[in-house]
């Protein structure tokens, strides 16, 4: 059997107001609630499942997608007035990267959790 992610809880203030944002940043279906979750589902049937918390540590999640799915999800971040950055370290503001031969840029979500869109997977060369 291969081992595969299937989903991960994301901690939120407010699951509602999270999962929403994350789904339609990224265009992607609206969320749908589940037990205490509300599941935001990606394509490659992993879920993230967000949960409301009163103790939000900052996570990262990263988000391989196409040249045409970047730009769409970047003129989204742009559309919102959001802030983004081409490095982690949030040191080169208002910028993308173009690691690896591809395009990549980082943001955050309403309850500070770092988000990255990239279109080549790091290492994978150019």
């Amino acid at each position: 059997m291969a081992v595969q992610l299937n989903h991960t809880i994301v901690s939120a203030h407010d699951k509602s107001v999270s999962a929403r944002f994350m789904a339609g940043i990224l265009g992607l279906p609206e969320p749908e609630p589940f037990g205490p979750f509300l599941v935001v589902q990606v394509d490659n049937d992993v879920s993230l499942d967000f949960l409301d918390s009163d103790r939000v540590t900052s996570q990262h999640y990263a988000f391989l997608v196409s040249e045409s799915e970047f730009d769409e999800i970047f003129g989204r971040i742009k559309d919102r007035g959001l802030d983004y950055w081409a490095d982690p370290s949030q040191r080169r503001p208002a910028e993308i990267n173009t690691n690896d031969g591809g395009r990549g840029v980082y943001f955050d979500d309403p309850d500070g959790h770092k988000l990255e869109i990239i279109t080549r997977p790091y290492g994978s060369g150019s």
